[in-house]
């Protein structure tokens, strides 16, 4: 489907929702997906003027930053920190997240010896305002219970903030269920951990072990959701699922609530979209999703990264409407 098409999706009630793409041969304005040919698990954030972008590559974490969405999402940026060879964290680097938090950055990220048995979170602290600049370790950051964890982000909420991740509830590689705990700091959990969601409905219990991962916040007119990843990521059939706080205590597992069907899939041509982060426009006016696709069907964790422009619908939930197709044109991001 290489033809240049502008069009708008409509989805089930959503409002209708501009879908957008990048980079390829596309005409002058216009994006065209991938954005990126190779890429898994991308995280951007944006401050003042700026895109960056977080990822792990060859045993580094990476931060590149441009002006434009289409292009921070490659693999141009700096390697900003190393771990030590023999350690705990020294292998299996997974999801990095840049965070601005309390006047510096802090990167997260999932770390092992070697074995994923033993894959942990751990949080990096920047020694500089740059976010490209140098970075220390601080330290592993865990409830007490000290299982299984990867993905973590942080939420923060009311002059709070809270560490969401995916772990194991015990020590086998059964099931992985959405966690979330107080924080007393960026680098140190203070409570106890209490799960907010498992694999329930058919759409996130295809592939063993069972998975919900990739916890990503969105927050829109006073709401606040966590998009997640659901089913097997090597599968052809991983999706986005939501979460939405409708309590006061987000500690309280009834305070959050799933929707039952998921809220963005794969297509005919477009095979498991996940691990999602979210962005808006340079102007401020539009609202992106940023995201991993397998390159094709039964590409498993051979993935490239694609974005688009996403909308609302009349109760204020997101409307992701359906991933782009390969080639398809539209509109740069709004500067």
């Amino acid at each position: 489907m290489m033809e240049r098409k502008i069009s708008t999706v409509q989805r089930w009630g959503c409002v209708t929702a501009l879908m957008l793409s990048g980079l390829a041969m596309a005409a002058p304005g216009l994006v065209t997906n991938p954005v990126a040919p190779v890429g898994h698990d991308p995280w951007v954030i944006q401050q003042g003027d700026a895109y960056y972008y977080c990822y792990s590559h060859r045993g580094a974490i990476w931060v590149n930053r441009s002006q434009l969405l289409q292009e921070v999402v490659q693999f141009k940026g700096k390697a900003v920190w190393r771990p030590l060879r023999g350690t705990a964290y020294s292998r299996e680097l997974w999801a990095p997240e840049l965070h601005w938090l309390q006047g510096k950055w802090y990167i997260y990220v999932a770390a092992d010896d070697g074995q994923n048995k033993n894959h942990r979170m751990v949080v990096l602290e920047s020694a500089t305002n740059n976010a490209q600049g140098e970075y220390t370790f601080k330290g592993k950051i865990s409830d007490a219970s000290d299982k299984w964890a990867i993905d973590g982000t942080v939420l923060e909420h009311k002059g709070a903030m809270y560490f969401i991740w995916s772990g194991w509830p015990g020590d086998e590689n059964v099931q992985q269920d959405l966690y979330i705990a107080r924080m007393a700091n960026p680098w140190t959990i203070n409570s106890a951990r209490v799960r907010i969601s498992t694999a329930e409905h058919d759409w996130e219990r295809i592939g063993r072990p069972l998975i919900n991962e990739g916890p990503q916040i969105l927050k829109h007119a006073g709401r606040v959701f966590i998009i997640y990843s659901a089913s097997g990521s090597w599968t052809d059939h991983y999706c986005l699922g939501q979460l939405t706080l409708t309590g006061t205590d987000p500690l309280d597992p009834k305070a959050w609530q799933k929707k039952p069907t998921p809220v963005f899939s794969g297509t005919d041509t477009v095979f498991s979209p996940g691990h999602a982060s979210f962005t808006q426009s340079p102007d401020g006016s539009e609202d992106w999703i940023v995201y991993h696709t397998a390159r094709h069907a039964g590409a498993g964790w051979d993935r490239q990264t694609r974005m688009q422009r996403f909308s609302w619908d009349d109760q204020g939930h997101p409307c992701f409407g359906k991933p782009l197709s390969n080639g398809v044109e539209f509109p740069a991001p709004s500067e």
